[in-house]
């Protein structure tokens, strides 16, 4: 659970920030921070994928092979799903608490500490990250998750005050609960029958996705790719 400790804590620490530092960001700082998390998303991406491809030529010729086609077909099941249709109804409800919270508000506290809850915990990039940290102690993509946290944390902390910082809990939990749960059950299952492999490279795959929509090249609907973190496992049992 360290990559939920560390968005909890960057989370903890971009609030106090946001309540000492007065000023904004300046736009030079915010294309910094923009940039260099483009980057380490996409470093550790890679290194994900690359860490889970092994064996012969041939064999990393499949891996690959049955990645891509996992996020093809996992794609497809999110559509039916709607997986990014309600992952965008959730962040069109924590906008409109945003937009209608002002500093007066009789429901400040927890107006902030709902939106906040809800903008951190659907963030696909968190659940592949807690789902990594779990099934193999790869908790790096969440360290990113959390300084992308801790940024916007600076302007929630100065609109919402303490409840935005208290969405800390609800996020270490959520986070908790999902790595505890692949540790505890799904990485003995697929380390035993030799699939954990095939949900590592999918994963590194859609982690390099995320610098697209960070760097607004293209907005790619990242919920509806989710479901080829089963389908990868899936295809890997009966492509032996």
């Amino acid at each position: 659970m360290t990559g939920a400790i560390l968005n909890a804590i960057g989370i903890l620490l971009g609030g106090i920030i946001g309540f000492v530092r007065t000023r904004p960001l300046t736009p030079q700082t915010e294309a910094f921070f923009k940039l260099a998390l483009g980057v380490f998303t996409m470093f550790y991406g890679l290194q994900l994928a690359w860490r889970n491809l092994n064996g012969t030529f041939a064999q990393c010729a499949r891996q690959i092979a049955i990645a891509l086609l996992a996020v093809l077909l996992g794609k497809l099941l999110g559509r039916l799903l709607r997986l990014q249709a309600a992952s965008n109804h959730l962040g069109q409800y924590a906008r409109k608490l945003i937009e209608s919270t002002k500093p007066d508000h009789p429901r400040r506290f927890s107006n902030g500490l709902t939106a906040c809850a809800i903008l951190f915990c659907a963030s696909p990039l968190g659940l592949i990250g807690a789902m990594q940290d779990g099934l193999t102690g790869y908790f790096q993509p969440l360290a990113v998750k959390a300084v992308m946290d801790a940024l916007a944390m600076i302007g929630f902390a100065r609109w919402f005050g303490v409840g935005a910082m208290l969405s800390a809990l609800p996020v270490f939990v959520f986070q908790a609960v999902i790595a505890s749960g692949s540790n505890l059950y799904l990485e003995p299952f697929l380390r035993t029958h030799g699939l954990l492999e095939s949900v590592g490279v999918v994963a590194g795959l859609l982690l390099c996705t995320i610098p697209l929509v960070i760097f607004d090249f293209k907005k790619v609907e990242l919920a509806d790719f989710l479901p080829a973190l089963a389908v990868a496992p899936t295809l890997t049992w009966f492509w032996k």
